[in-house]
């Protein structure tokens, strides 16, 4: 089966509220399994995959801002948020045997060890699932932001964005049935869209270094079909 894969080296990017499942805040325990059910079985093709995790579920930094409070501060609650989200992860993934390490831009190393670029490709290289916490450690910037450039230092094929829905619409397709799918956009398109994909400096970063995203729902086993080269989702890439 590996040589018939697309892309074997691949950045999952996961939105901290697709962890709550019904619970819309919070963790849920069932809902992690059954991500973590989906994410086992594309390694079990053999690829090498990082994932970066939002936080969103817990604490958003914007909406903090928003809400008066200091946008550093803020942003730092939610890089934390997203570390609690990646042991829940680990957690699940290491139950259906798949060995993980979480790697955070802010070091606390009684819980996982320092993001350093070298060493998260080499526990790849080992089979080991890299888990990218606590965003870039930096404030004023997303994690959408983070998963693009993590899939640059990572050297990965490809970012696969897993979604509810199935790839990327012209407008939300839980409240409009007459939603239209593009199954391919450009950078361009998608930025003078403004398509809610990923927000505009992390598309503009897979576009300078030529990194295609892949935008398709993660609870139907379309990953796989994704990591396999079937045309499933919206795929994003140059003209």
């Amino acid at each position: 089966m590996g040589e018939e894969l697309k892309f074997r080296r691949v950045l999952l990017k996961l939105s901290g509220e697709a962890l709550a499942g019904e619970l819309k805040t919070g963790i849920d325990p069932d809902t992690v399994s059954k991500i973590c059910a989906e994410i086992g079985e594309v390694l079990n093709l053999g690829i090498e995959l990082a994932l970066v995790i939002g936080g969103g579920n817990i604490f958003r930094g914007l909406s903090g801002s928003a809400k008066g409070m200091e946008r550093s501060s803020a942003d730092y609650m939610g890089m934390l948020a997203t570390v609690l989200n990646a042991l829940a992860v680990q957690d699940a993934l290491e139950k259906y045997g798949h060995p993980t390490r979480v790697l955070s831009a802010i070091e606390m190393r009684q819980v996982c060890e320092p993001y350093v670029r070298r060493r998260a490709i080499r526990h790849m290289e080992k089979g080991r699932v890299v888990i990218c916490a606590a965003g870039t450690g930096n404030p004023y910037f997303t994690t959408d932001t983070t998963a693009a450039l993590r899939a640059m230092e990572l050297k990965c094929d490809a970012i696969i964005k897993a979604t509810k829905v199935d790839g990327v619409y012209d407008k939300d397709p839980v409240t409009h049935a007459d939603a239209v799918m593009f199954h391919r956009l450009s950078y361009d398109e998608t930025l003078r869209r403004h398509l809610r994909v990923m927000d505009s400096t992390a598309i503009t970063l897979a576009q300078e270094n030529s990194m295609p995203i892949i935008v398709c729902n993660m609870f139907n086993g379309s990953i796989k079909q994704v990591v396999a080269g079937q045309e499933v989702g919206t795929i994003i890439e140059g003209d």
